[in-house]
């Protein structure tokens, strides 16, 4: 497997290094961000989500992933897929996290939908999701911007939101959208 995954016009998806820690702490250091993963203020967290990718590259081939900006090489996030349970079923998940000065410029949309082209290219998910709590407005737009569908379920007494696209709706998309 080479470094970089995924390319899109303006971002480059590669696999996550230990040296990825500090630009990974950042992400997830500024008050929105903690609203949503209050647990990694501590580094030790934020080495086992990069130790985490790096078991589910080598278990499925997968995982979150780096994002850079091809102008820059600026490290901005990470996005990529991971499987992830929803009402005891294992599904195939589009996650997405972006450094807060580079929000809304669409790149976790640019990701997210690369991503789910590279799902439903390189394995045969009868669907592919994003797990989305209801307060966060940004994530949520995001998850709209790619996925066709949009229901609640519960996960640990909490509702969430699961935007979802099936293999068909996406497969009919791309014949369309070459």
């Amino acid at each position: 497997m080479s470094d970089v995954i995924v390319t899109t016009e303006r971002l480059r998806l590669r696999l996550y290094t230990l040296n990825d820690e500090d630009a990974l702490f950042k992400t997830f250091a500024d008050p929105y961000a903690l609203m949503f993963y209050p647990q990694m203020t501590e580094r030790a967290k934020v080495r086992q989500w990069i130790e985490w990718n790096l078991r589910n590259y080598q278990d499925y081939g997968m995982g979150l992933w780096a994002i850079e900006r091809k102008d820059t090489e600026a490290f901005i996030g990470d996005c990529g897929l991971t499987y992830q349970e929803v009402e005891g079923a294992r599904q195939l998940e589009i996650g997405y996290h972006v450094v807060a000065e580079a929000r809304g410029r669409g790149y976790a949309a640019e990701a997210a939908r690369s991503c789910l082209t590279y799902g439903f290219h390189q394995t045969m998910a009868p669907l592919i999701c994003s797990i989305v709590d209801p307060r966060n407005i940004a994530s949520r737009t995001v998850a709209a911007r790619v996925h066709t569908d949009c229901r609640e379920f519960i996960k640990r007494e909490q509702t969430f939101l699961m935007f979802y696209t099936m293999r068909d709706q996406f497969l009919t998309r791309d014949k369309l959208n070459p």
